[in-house]
Parts: structure tokens; sequence; C-alpha cells
């Protein structure tokens, strides 16, 4: 009788004990089902959207590549400088914030989430940065002289002195080559002209002189 009587306890202990650690599985389960439950939807910018930052990076002297429509490295560099001078923080991701900055459309399901603060600048690193300044050099200019004289839209001579008559000559060409007319001899006319970059200008996309 002893013996079964202590069987019959051990038995009840290890149903105990089991159901315990059961409970405290599910238990465990419901906490992670709960906090993944939690997490705020990732926001992704589509094709079309990085196509149209692609062409909005580039207007501004900040990317020389074309509107593919892929986040690839040249593009996030560009999105970092143009970041960095909006008061946004310097990702190099197409976030809500930035889209916004840039005047792009967001879809239904994107004006769903919300823009997390992390987006702007709160430390010195983040705060807008001014863009390094683009400088034509004097024979770039003087070669873009020669150029707009040869397609009659210059009388002057190849000075090398970016004046007057210059840059209402290059706004024309790049009014007819599809550019900005600015009046500037800046990266993407020099490129669009096929006057040769210096080294230093390579690696700068900054803002071009007024």
């Amino acid at each position: 009788m002893k013996k079964a009587a202590l069987l019959l306890l051990l038995i009840s202990l290890f149903a105990v004990i089991a159901a315990s650690q059961t409970t405290a599985k599910s238990d465990s389960t419901s906490a992670s089902t709960a906090e993944k439950s939690k997490r705020p939807p990732v926001f992704r910018a589509n094709k079309d959207q990085i196509a149209a930052a692609q062409a909005k990076l580039k207007e501004a002297g900040l990317y020389s590549g074309e509107a593919t429509g892929k986040l690839d490295e040249p593009t996030r560099a560009g999105l970092k400088k143009f970041q960095e001078s909006n008061g946004l923080r310097a990702t190099g991701t197409l976030n809500r914030a930035t889209l916004e900055k840039m005047g792009i459309e967001l879809t239904e399901k994107q004006r769903q989430i919300p823009i997390p603060e992390s987006s702007y600048a709160t430390d010195k690193k983040d705060k807008p940065k001014r863009p390094p300044v683009f400088r034509a050099t004097k024979d770039q200019i003087t070669a873009a002289q020669q150029l707009l004289k040869s397609q009659n839209l210059y009388n002057g001579d190849a000075t090398g002195k970016l004046d007057d008559p210059t840059r209402q000559a290059l706004r024309k060409y790049q009014e007819a080559n599809g550019l900005k007319p600015t009046g500037t001899l800046n990266r993407v006319t020099l490129e669009k002209m096929g006057i040769e970059l210096t080294d230093k200008q390579k690696e700068n996309n900054g803002t071009p002189k007024p």
C-alpha cells in the first residue's frame, strides 16, 4: 500500500511539473508573438519613387547616374548629401521624410506609416551642412565658350571668364539639351558638353558656384 501511495504521489508531482512547463512555454510564445505584433511596419520606397528621387538628385548635381529605380551605392551617397543639407538624418535611405522633402508623392499604404523622430537630424554631425561648391576651371570655361560659339549660342571671345554673355549662352544650351537652365557651368553641363572633369570634380557632387 505504501509503495502504491508513493507511486501515485510521484506521478502527481511529475504531472504538476509538466503542466507548469507547458504553461510557461505558452506564456513565452504569447509574449514573443505580442512583441512581434508591436513592431512598426517597415517603410519601403517603390521603384518609381527611387527613379524620381534619382532624377531630382541629378538635377541638383548630387548624382550623375541614370534613373534606374535601384537604390545603389551612388544613389545612397547622393541621398546622404541631400539629407545633410535638408535637416534630415543622413541615412542614405529613401524614407518617408526624404520623399516628402523631395516632393515625391507617397502611396496610400506609405501614408499610414508615421515618420519616426529618428528621421530628422538631432546632433551636430547630422545638422544641415553646406555641400561642397562645384567650380569649373578657367580651361573648362574656355572650352565651353568655344563649343557655345561653334553652335552660334555665343559670339564673344574664349576668355575663360564666366561673364553674363557666357551665362546667357549656357542657359540656351541647357534648355536645348534638357538640363535645368541655371547659367552655371556645373557638372552635368560639362559632362553633356564632353568636357573632361578634374579628379577633384569627379569626387565633388556639390552645388554649383553661382
